[in-house]
């Protein structure tokens, strides 16, 4: 089996003026399936633009990205338009959901593009299978602004994964949530990935980050340490742990 992520000596560079911008430099990363993945950095470590390359949404300067045994650098902006629908979902900090339309109507846009598109009562029981699957069924006629924050994530993530993608890309989906909610979707995402889907997801947050299995750091473009989360936080227990704090500051007030 190919690896899902294949990259080799990859790099990127933005002129800006009279100022080159060397954002990327000579990365090598093998992602294989079923890894759960963080990548770290502070502002600036290049895991911004790094992400936006594994998403098909920017293109290395040089090097080569294998996706899912596709050599990306050799697709023109229909095909890689393809790729991306049909084997990445993405899941951002924003939800990015459209706020007059229902859940279900949010995850049925993907099939609106696939390659055949799929619609009527297909995408619609497609959609409501990927609600099912992150505990949001019963919620599936709602709209946005009926949803709490934890919910509208789980949304965005179940219209990430309707097409079945062989990648889910993850850029700081617990930035907009509290703590127990955060916790929440993590446990979501390890579900997921014990489930054998292939996650990489960028944080800044340490804590989220021990929730993944391998843990991969940036510096100044560079990957500076790539090795497997010790001490691997699970969501049940951190739950546990957050209600147990939480009932003894009620105890003391």
């Amino acid at each position: 089996m190919h690896p899902v992520i294949q990259i080799e000596g990859l790099n990127r560079i933005y002129a800006s003026g009279a100022n080159t911008v060397h954002a990327v430099r000579g990365i090598d990363l093998v992602v294989q399936p079923g890894e759960f993945v963080a990548v770290m950095g502070a502002s600036g470590s290049g895991k911004s633009t790094l992400m936006n390359m594994l998403g098909c949404l920017d293109g290395p300067t040089s090097g080569r990205y294998r996706l899912d045994g596709v050599d990306v650098s050799a697709l023109d902006h229909d095909r890689l338009a393809e790729l991306r629908n049909g084997r990445i979902g993405f899941v951002f900090q924003g939800f990015n959901l459209l706020s007059r339309t229902s859940a279900r109507e949010n995850v049925e846009l993907p099939m609106l593009y696939a390659t055949p598109a799929v619609g009527g009562r297909e995408a619609g029981r497609r959609a409501l299978r990927a609600l099912e699957r992150v505990g949001l069924g019963a919620r599936a006629d709602h709209t946005p602004s009926e949803l709490s924050g934890g919910q509208q994530q789980r949304v965005a993530i179940a219209r990430a994964l309707v097409l079945e993608p062989a990648l889910l890309l993850a850029d700081e989906p617990t930035g907009n949530l509290d703590t127990r909610t955060s916790i929440e979707i993590m446990g979501l995402f390890q579900d997921l990935n014990d489930r054998g889907m292939t996650i990489v997801m960028v944080t800044h947050e340490l804590d989220i980050a021990r929730f993944t299995r391998r843990m991969v750091v940036m510096r100044d473009g560079r990957i500076v340490s790539d090795q497997p989360v010790a001490a691997r936080s699970v969501a049940a227990d951190e739950l546990a742990r957050h209600a147990a704090e939480e009932q003894a500051v009620r105890l003391i007030a």
